[in-house]
């Protein structure tokens, strides 16, 4: 009985795809699993494999065809291929397979002692995220890991998810690989438990995956034309494409050989690595202006996180009605009581005495005088909120994330100064949970410990207001009618004027400038 080849299931953004490239032939044995076409959309290359064990008996769409989702490709038929070669299908022929994998440079992914075999799923996302994206995978197909051992990173729009080894094991076959697009809940890989230790296959080798890519067709670079699976590769690994060997249709270079490529490090750039042109390509490479040295580029895709910021900055700025009004505060009075107390501080409350935290307490002091500003707008409603959740702005190698303090009025400030070493560890490592940056009713950044003298800070929607911290810096200033060295730091608080009156808000301001000039205002509470 045939057995119908399909296309993947296509994501809802994506109507239909071409076929990029057959890898078997009618007559050609396949086994299960091996990789017969690829399809390409206009955002993924997408593998297909042989669903059982066979010969490919028929083909019927041709390559540059337009295929749609869940279409059939072709047809798997039993019996023996062309020319005698047998199906390597028979269960018990396991030397059989052995030997045909070894050949192609796969390794066998059955669970040593015939261990359980689990699905690796994707977390449970929660209804505000729709996605993510597999940032990278920790451990490669056949290697040993440890019960509760970190698998995969998941990446959606707000935090980093972690996938653990449900047992003691290993992986038997990667089914998503990095930068793929994955759902709630979707099947990542497959863990086998009791195995590992053995040389796996290369990750992306003989599996089923949409392999998300930063460009949607071939590029052509030289004489060399790379699928875009393949392109992402040589970019990420910084490769020589004239050193690489393609075995696709008409020399096209794959994935899996530019992988191939990786491993046997045949295809790194030298210093002396330019290609030189030939024929009337000479003439043009000589008028071109010389350029000494190297001039390296990378292309990468944005991340996820990254995306995101992108898009609530734009949408702040085209949405809200903003304006920025700044002041400036002399810091000598807090920068004095933390000389005085940092020590006794420590020793108390087992962190250090810095800023933030009277900052947050004047900010929280102020919003409760002016409850506008710690309103937001929600259509054509505003909501005054009763309480001070006041985001703190931690910058990470992945983007800047804004995690929440609760109920900042009733905190004291050794409470604030653990909350945001706690978080600025946790979101340098990835590991904010999504309900720590959600809410909150006003933020604070600090563009001062990157030496910003001066910034116009973008209001966090649906907030209305936003406040910026910078550089303390020293200078003349007049006062009682002398000329004293003070250390000075401009604010700057933007606000939604849709929702904020600017009398509001500069008093506002002027109020949070007032109780750090003198800080037994914020015990005293006047």
């Amino acid at each position: 009985m045939a057995t119908d080849i399909k296309a993947p299931t296509f994501p809802e953004s994506v109507a239909e795809g071409s076929v990029a490239a057959w890898h078997k032939k009618p007559g050609d044995s396949v086994e299960r699993d091996e990789l017969i076409v690829e399809i390409e959309t206009d955002k993924v290359v997408l593998e297909v494999v042989a669903p059982e064990a066979g010969t490919l008996s028929e083909v019927l769409v041709e390559e540059g065809d337009t295929v749609e989702s869940e279409q059939v490709l072709g047809k798997i038929g039993e019996g023996k291929a062309e020319g005698g070669k047998s199906e390597a299908k028979k269960a018990d022929d396991k030397a059989e397979k052995k030997d045909e994998a070894a050949s192609k440079g796969e390794a066998e992914a059955t669970p040593a002692g015939g261990g359980k075999t689990h699905e690796i799923k994707a977390p449970t996302f929660p209804e505000s995220i729709q996605e993510g994206t597999v940032a990278s995978w920790n451990k490669q197909v056949g290697e040993a890991v440890k019960r509760d051992e970190v698998l995969a990173e998941i990446e959606t729009d707000k935090v980093v998810l972690e996938v653990v080894a449900p047992a003691d094991g290993a992986l038997a076959e990667i089914k998503a690989e990095e930068g793929s697009q994955v759902e709630s809940e979707a099947v990542l890989a497959t863990f086998s438990e009791g195995a590992g230790g053995g040389a796996g296959p290369e990750v992306g080798e003989g599996k089923a995956a949409a392999s998300a890519d930063d460009g949607a067709s071939d590029e052509k670079v030289g004489d060399k034309i790379l699928a875009p699976a393949a392109r992402k590769l040589v970019a990420e690994h910084d490769l020589d494409v004239n050193a690489i060997e393609g075995t696709g249709k008409g020399g096209r270079i794959l994935k899996e050989d530019v992988q191939r490529a990786v491993k046997e490090g045949s295809a790194k750039k030298s210093a002396k690595s330019s290609a030189k042109p030939a024929g009337g390509a000479q003439a043009a490479a000589a008028a071109a202006p010389a350029v000494e040295g190297e001039r390296p580029e990378k292309r990468v895709p944005m991340s996820r996180l990254r995306q995101t910021i992108a898009k609530r900055l734009v949408q702040a700025q085209q949405t809200a009605a903003m304006l920025t009004t700044y002041n400036e505060v002399d810091m000598g009075a807090v920068m004095d009581l933390r000389a005085q107390y940092k020590d006794t501080f420590l020793k108390a409350h087992d962190t250090k005495l810095g800023f933030m935290g009277f900052f947050v307490k004047a900010a929280s002091e102020a919003l409760k005088r002016f409850p506008d500003v710690n309103a937001s707008i929600d259509g054509t409603d505003i909501v005054y909120h009763g309480y001070q959740d006041i985001g703190v702005a931690v910058s990470t190698d992945r983007g800047l994330v804004v995690p929440v303090l609760r109920d900042t009025d009733s905190m004291k400030i050794a409470d604030v100064e653990k909350s945001i070493v706690d978080f600025g560890k946790r979101a340098r490592d990835g590991k904010l949970g999504i309900d720590e940056m959600q809410g909150g009713t006003f933020t604070i950044t600090n563009g001062g410990i990157f030496g910003s003298l001066m910034s116009t800070p973008i209001i966090n929607p649906p907030q209305t207001a936003i406040l910026g911290m910078h550089k303390i810096q020293e200078r003349p200033m007049a006062v009682n009618g002398k000329v004293e060295i003070r250390p000075m730091m401009y604010l700057a608080v933007s606000y939604d004027h849709r929702m904020i009156d600017g009398k509001d808000a500069v008093q506002f301001l002027v109020t949070i400038k007032e109780l750090l000039e003198d800080p037994a205002r914020l015990l005293l509470d006047i």
